[in-house]
Parts: structure tokens; sequence; C-alpha cells
């Protein structure tokens, strides 16, 4: 449990100034690069004995995790589906769990695979569809699993609804949330009532896809108790220097956040007036527009769109500059992805054929850069794929207050 501060400041200052044990009184937390620590006797083992099981680097970055997320209880493990592997993990075999049926393509490896042995039973639903998810919970259903915004189809799920009608049906139910989309800059989620919140701390927590770390969160004393064990046995415990990485990332997280929800929202625009099916909430013709400012403090650095040919998506991907093609998001620099060939393409054609998933779809995932830069390096795809029509430059450009240059 975080030490309580004598005063309760914002997020964008908790992100930056926290105070540490240091004996130094070191302005940056120190590293402790050690896997085990002496003891003072064989009857005192100390407040750490073995990396495996606690150290220092780690404990500062979770009890600081905790402060951010509003939690009481914060862990960091190795990665965002080590996460996931834990919280899986607090079931028993044959549990019923629910989840959605837009997730993360790992997320929906992991328990199809659980699924398909019988370790689980999972059902795959639309959770945007809140009325049809509160029919399906029982006194069987043990874990609902949510994502809001989607990823990558971009849909709002009443994450409030859903968690208050599940603890109505099931108090032993357990609501765990993936906020990895927002980060705890946008989002809450354990104010909206879930009990379990994740995120993979690869993406914007350290924002610069030089490690691979995930964090889990919750209030629950029980459920922090349950979790540590087995963190403490499987040994998935962030390592200290992952973890201290990871704290000075953490302190520019609420400026970069700022920088590329305002870059994305201008690039959702632009795509949007370019006549594309644009999937993302800061539209206002999102058809969950209200819903997701009623849940989150804005609207993110993530969309995906529509180009109606998978040929020509293909083109738009490759004929980018200063976006990379790369899976995960959430990086100070611009990436860009076909998800059904990528980070998605673990789910299986059939499937996302049912669930309405577009084999066009292209995500972007906006860094930090110049708006203006960004938008220019699209025009140029756009136009080289043929998406776009040379004749038809001057209006576009005008639209969007950027000069194109051949």
């Amino acid at each position: 449990m975080p030490p309580k501060s004598k005063k309760a400041y914002s997020l964008e200052t908790e992100l930056v100034f926290s105070k540490s044990n240091d004996q130094y009184n070191a302005s940056v937390p120190p590293l402790y690069q050690s896997a085990t620590f002496k003891q003072a006797s064989l009857d005192n083992m100390g407040e750490y004995d073995y990396t495996r099981s606690g150290n220092p680097t780690r404990t500062y970055l979770q009890n600081n995790m905790a402060r951010i997320m509003k939690a009481e209880h914060a862990f960091a493990v190795t990665s965002g589906m080590g996460c996931l592997d834990v919280i899986t993990r607090l079931l028993s075999p044959g549990d019923e769990v629910i989840a959605g049926d837009d997730l993360y393509g790992g997320t929906h490896r992991l328990l199809t695979y659980l699924n398909n042995k019988g370790d689980l039973k999972v059902h795959h639903h639309d959770t945007t569809n809140t009325e049809l998810i509160i029919s399906k919970i029982s006194s069987a259903t043990k874990m609902i699993f949510l994502e809001s915004p989607t990823n990558p189809l971009i849909k709002v799920v009443d994450v409030r609804s859903i968690s208050k009608a599940a603890h109505e049906i099931n108090p032993d139910i357990i609501i765990v949330f993936d906020n990895t989309m927002m980060s705890p800059v946008l989002m809450t989620p354990l104010d909206l009532g879930v009990d379990i919140q994740y995120e993979s701390a690869t993406k914007y927590l350290n924002g610069h896809h030089d490690i691979m770390a995930g964090i889990i969160a919750t209030r629950s004393a029980q459920l922090a108790e349950r979790v540590y064990f087995v963190i403490n046995s499987t040994g998935c415990g962030l390592s200290p220097f992952d973890s201290w990485l990871l704290c000075r990332g953490l302190k520019t997280l609420a400026i970069r956040v700022e920088r590329q929800q305002e870059n994305c929202q201008k690039i959702a625009q632009f795509l949007s007036n370019t006549g594309f099916k644009v999937r993302y909430p800061g539209l206002k013709d999102h058809p969950q527009h209200e819903l997701h400012k009623s849940m989150c403090r804005g609207f993110g650095g993530v969309l995906s769109f529509e180009t109606g040919n998978i040929k020509m998506s293909e083109k738009i991907v490759e004929n980018t500059d200063i976006f990379g093609i790369a899976v995960s998001f959430g990086c100070v620099n611009s990436l860009i992805s076909m998800p059904c060939k990528m980070s998605h393409a673990s789910i299986d054609a059939k499937t996302r054929e049912e669930r309405d998933f577009p084999e066009d779809l292209i995500r972007l995932c906006i860094g930090i850069e110049n708006s203006d830069d960004l938008i220019d390096d699209l025009t140029k795809a756009l136009l080289k794929s043929g998406a776009v029509k040379v004749n038809d430059r001057d209006e576009l450009f005008n639209a969007v207050n950027v000069q194109f240059k051949l």
C-alpha cells in the first residue's frame, strides 16, 4: 500500500513530484540492481530478501503507480500480457468469464487458448451492448474483461453500468479493465466500479518503447494479496532496471498524452473531412461520443479508419515516411498498421468477419511530432495510393489548413 500523502496533488504533479526514502535524498530515486539482500540474522530477514519477492526500486514504482491510478495496491510485472496471465490465475478450472468481441489480439489469443484447453469457459459478446452483457451475467460468471475504447474498432463501453449491474447480480464477480488506451491521465476505471485495472506500461506509461512492462492495480486488499502471491510464485515481477526506466518515463506522461491527443484530434478531423470512415471518440459523430465523455477526461491518441479497399490500405501504410509500420501504440513517435495483418492477425479471418472487423482497417497511433508534418505525410501516402486524386489536393489542403509540397 502506498504511503499516504499529507496533501493530495493533481495527477500531473504526482507524476513528477514523488518522494522516495533514499538515505541520501537523491533527486532521482536510486536503482537497486540487486537480486539478493543480506539478512541481519537468521531470524531477521528485513524488508527485502530476494528481488523476485520485492525490490526497493520496484516498490517505489508501485507506490507511485497506486497514487496515480487512485488504487490502494499496485504491482509491476514484465508486460501487459503478463498482467492478464496473473489475473486469469485468480480463476479456478472451468470458471465462466465474459469478454468483449473486440479485444487486443494478444488478449483474445490467451483467452482463446485457455478456453480451448478447457481451463476456462470464455464467452465473447459485444460489450457496447450493455443490456446484452447484463443479460449474460449470472451467479456462474466469475470474471468480466472490458476495454474502452476497444482496440482497434474504437467502440465505447458503458463501464459504470456494467460494473454496477454485475456486482448486484453476483457480489463475488471480478470486473477487469484494460486501461492501456486511455492511461491514468484520461481515465480512472476504479472510480467506475471495476475491481482490477491493468495497463501495458510498454505503451503510454513508459512512452518510449524501450521496455516491456505491465501494471495491475486494485483497491481490494484481498485481491491484492492473491495477485501478489501469483507474482511472487511465478517470478514475473518487473526487473529493477526496467522499474527505474518506467519511473523516468512516467514523469512526462501527462504532457505526452496531451500533445498526442491534440494531434490525434486534428488528424481524425482531416481524415473525416477527406471522406474516410473514421473511428475516434473525439469526433462528434462517433456513436458513443457522449458516453465516452462521461467516463474520460479526453479522447486519446489512437484512431482507426477504413478505405474500402484492402490493397489501397496496404499502399497507404507502406507509403508513409514519418509514420513507422509497427505494432503497439503509446510511443512518442507515430505508428501505422493494419491490425488484421499485424496486431490482430491471431484472430482468424472467420472470427473477424463474424465480428464485423474490416480487413481494410488502418490504425494510427499518434505521437508528439508536429501535426502539420503528420498530415502532410499522410496526404502524400493517400495520393500515392490513389485514395485521393491529385486534382482534389488543393481543396483538401485548404480544408485542413495545411500546405502540401510535392
